[in-house]
């Protein structure tokens, strides 16, 4: 055991500090002095603009605080509170937000069919949609996926549309939870108008927060006519930012300069090292493939306990596989230290 505290912490890419584009648009923002509230604002405006021009078609964009506003605001605004939303059983809606969903909905409820890869399938969608033909059940309104999904894995295009297909032969809006949205963007090396509009989806919940800004997502509505009542749920929900040009000149900066992208290629390149340095410990197995920035051990109960008393921090999910997760700010030399522990605590 050793009393010397590892050089970087890889239990969640939300520990990451604030990458030097966005602290800088902060800076520049509020160097100018005073400026109109509420995002009546010139950053507010050009970052709303920047996000339109990066997803190639005019959409209704809106910044809030966090993911979970994000989630169940968007949610809140396309399902009616007599409807469900579909998700998978591991979805941040479902075992991470507190019922957040079901409170800003004013009553809905989640549908969680099995999926057990953690990716929804267009045959579970299907399977909601026979169980609620009663009238007095709650008819599925709004489908979410998230992307990447929980454990790691990606959707491509195809797989999205697939879904936004049964989405549409049901009558049902389709939501993305983009947290690290910017990762699959890299790790798919497609545009992101292919992972989105274009494949089907109607709202997405865009992430800043982990991929280097101090805080705020961007709600991105790919048809206008499906915000409606957005603005006014954010506001009655605390997640309208009176100095709205702090949320939001980090995101003209990230986007305009390409830091976006990049901070997201550093965290996907950190998880792959990191998982191509510890698969040939004796012992270590991997619960998923890495495909973008979460890498998912199974790592037995002792080793994993020596980690902690190392002062090592990492989360413990589905049963006990633990997730490391990398961050733009991801330091080689910090990975190399982590992939030492875990030998070392193998070998114990």
């Amino acid at each position: 055991m050793t009393n010397t505290p590892p050089p970087q912490q890889f239990g969640s890419d939300n520990y990451s500090g604030i990458c030097p584009q966005a602290l800088e648009a902060i800076t520049r923002a509020s160097a100018l002095g005073s400026a109109p509230a509420y995002g009546d604002d010139p950053w507010t405006r050009l970052a709303e603009d920047s996000i339109r021009a990066l997803f190639g078609i005019d959409a209704a964009v809106f910044f809030v605080f966090n993911g979970t506003a994000a989630n169940a605001l968007a949610l809140a605004t396309l399902c009616p509170p007599y409807c469900s939303i579909i998700a998978t059983d591991i979805a941040h809606a479902e075992t991470s937000e507190r019922g957040a969903p079901e409170f800003f909905t004013g009553g809905s409820k989640l549908m969680t069919p099995p999926c057990p890869e953690g990716k929804l399938t267009p045959a579970a969608i299907k399977l909601c949609c026979r169980k609620t033909q009663s009238f007095q059940a709650s008819a599925p309104a709004v489908v979410t996926i998230t992307q990447p999904t929980e454990n790691g894995l990606l959707y491509t295009p195809e797989e999205i549309r697939a879904l936004a297909d049964v989405c549409q032969e049901h009558g049902l809006k389709l939501h993305m939870d983009g947290a690290r949205f910017a990762n699959a963007v890299a790790a798919l090396g497609c545009t992101s108008a292919a992972l989105t509009w274009q494949a089907g989806v109607d709202v997405l919940s865009f992430g800043g927060t982990k991929n280097g800004m101090a805080m705020g997502d961007a709600v991105v509505f790919f048809n206008r006519a499906n915000a409606r009542g957005f603005a006014e749920r954010a506001k009655q929900g605390g997640q309208t930012a009176s100095k709205m040009r702090f949320l939001s000149a980090p995101w003209l900066s990230l986007i305009k300069n390409g830091a976006w992208l990049d901070n997201a290629r550093h965290a996907n390149e950190s998880a792959r090292l990191f998982a191509q340095k510890i698969t040939p410990i004796p012992g270590i197995k991997l619960a998923w493939p890495v495909e973008a920035n979460s890498v998912f051990v199974l790592l037995p109960e002792h080793p994993a306990n020596t980690l902690r008393a190392q002062g090592w921090r990492f989360y413990t999910m589905f049963g006990g596989v633990a997730r490391f997760q990398f961050g733009w700010d991801a330091k080689p030399e910090a990975i190399e230290a982590l992939v030492d522990a875990v030998e070392s605590a193998m070998l114990r």
